[in-house]
């Protein structure tokens, strides 16, 4: 064997779609995670800075971060080791089976094994929407904040009217109603929106809400591939069966006649010089 037969077969044996949907999934959880942890930080130093004064307001408010964050780590880790597995049935359904058992051919715990991963990211992708609409929320809300400040902006020469735009965290559920003062209005929303770390915590909460957008994409593109194929190999199955049938069905009558029916498939000849 060739180098170049070679490494087309080392190319045949690659699980495309699998490797496709792991680097979907990969950047997908990576770019949900660190912009997400990092989004939640800063949202409690805004919070913080701006929007409470006493420590008692927001001190529920940290606490869920915290245990947000914490969640994000079992995230991250969870799907880092999910998606390796995924890839490692990928490889073996595409290459290792076919050499193994033949081309047409799978055990019943190699049958098992797919079933099971079908179903367990069928359900990972009914749960990621649910996260995928709850990253959404931040979102929302700070752009609310963002087309407040930018009508703040342009009402700049009538402050009276600039003081009835508020912002009010209590509204949101971020800040318990007896929080002081718990909302930003006129002029301090404006300056709240013109700060460094504004900006940067909605660019964060966009970048984890993609994030979670293509994890989601990568999960339905896995669970779609793992079913075609699961289907595309029943029916091979079913088609090798059928085939075998037939040989054997031969071959008995070929017994009970003595050897003397004509085979109905072309025989093979090869060429003597």
């Amino acid at each position: 064997m060739g180098c170049y037969e070679c490494c087309m077969r080392c190319l045949g044996g690659v699980p495309y779609c699998s490797l496709v949907a792991t680097l979907l999934c990969f950047s997908g959880i990576a770019l949900f995670c660190g912009c997400g942890h990092q989004a939640l930080t800063e949202t409690e130093r805004l919070i913080e800075t701006y929007f409470a004064r006493n420590l008692q307001d927001y001190i529920t408010l940290a606490y869920i971060i915290q245990y947000f964050q914490y969640v994000i780590y079992g995230l991250a880790s969870f799907f880092f080791l999910y998606c390796i597995v995924l890839l490692a049935e990928g490889f073996y359904t595409t290459s290792a089976a076919k050499q193994t058992f033949g081309e047409f051919r799978s055990t019943m715990c190699g049958r098992c094994l797919s079933s099971t991963f079908i179903v367990m990211t069928y359900v990972l992708a009914m749960l990621w929407l649910l996260v995928f609409a709850l990253s959404a929320l931040p979102v929302y809300f700070f752009y609310n904040m963002d087309a407040t400040c930018h009508t703040i902006d342009i009402l700049t020469e009538t402050p009276a009217s600039i003081n009835q735009l508020c912002v009010d965290a209590r509204q949101y559920g971020l800040l318990p109603w007896n929080a002081v003062p718990g909302k930003a209005c006129g002029m301090t929303l404006s300056t709240v929106c013109k700060t460094r770390e504004y900006r940067m915590t909605y660019d964060l909460y966009i970048a984890a809400f993609v994030g979670a957008g293509i994890t989601l994409l990568a999960l339905v593109h896995c669970s779609m591939h793992l079913a075609v194929n699961q289907m595309y190999l029943r029916k091979l199955r079913h088609r090798a069966k059928e085939e075998r049938r037939g040989y054997d069905l031969y071959g008995q009558l070929q017994r009970d006649r003595g050897g003397t029916l004509c085979s109905p498939y072309p025989a093979i000849t090869s060429d003597s010089s």
